[in-house]
């Protein structure tokens, strides 16, 4: 697969016969020194302040910020202790994965659980796999749809580890 940066700085991935895939994009967003705390949606970028860097994957950020102000300020602070190095106490690790190198925060609201999955397989940066309300009515067990797409954006995190960070 190649890789390339667009004009918006959205890093994709292409098949070699030129078609463009589900899942692969890697958000990253600029810098700024004087925004390293907080934004209005709860999301906490990497500064000068010695924190991980944080990039998103495919649709992510987007999709958490459909999520009601109080879960995405809530999902945008624990995000921000696993940049500063720390496990959020509504954080553990997500089955199937093999260990806690992928983990997912969970908040409920009004009866409603909602998902931000991660992984901290990484020295220089924490990737934001997959963000979602939970609607499966047969318990807790996250569904199989998701897990194979944050099987996929997992694959795309790594390869784009490999390509900028080391």
């Amino acid at each position: 697969m190649k890789s390339h940066v667009g004009p918006s700085g959205l890093l994709g991935r292409q098949k070699a016969s030129g078609g463009i895939f589900d899942a692969p994009k890697i958000r990253t967003y600029p810098r700024n020194p004087h925004l390293d705390t907080h934004t209005k949606y709860g999301i906490f970028m990497t500064g000068s302040i010695g924190l991980k860097r944080l990039d998103f994957v495919g649709s992510s950020r987007e999709d958490l910020r459909k999520f009601p102000e109080k879960v995405r300020q809530d999902i945008g602070y624990a995000l921000f202790e696993v940049q500063r190095g720390s496990k959020p106490t509504s954080a553990k690790p997500l089955k199937g994965f093999g260990g806690a190198g992928v983990l997912e925060i969970i908040e409920n609201l009004s009866g409603d659980t909602y998902r931000a999955v991660y992984t901290v397989k990484f020295e220089k940066v924490v990737y934001v796999l997959h963000c979602f309300q939970k609607k499966s009515k047969h318990g807790i067990k996250t569904p199989k749809q998701d897990l194979d797409l944050i099987k996929r954006r997992l694959k795309a995190a790594e390869e784009d580890y490999r390509v900028n960070y080391e």
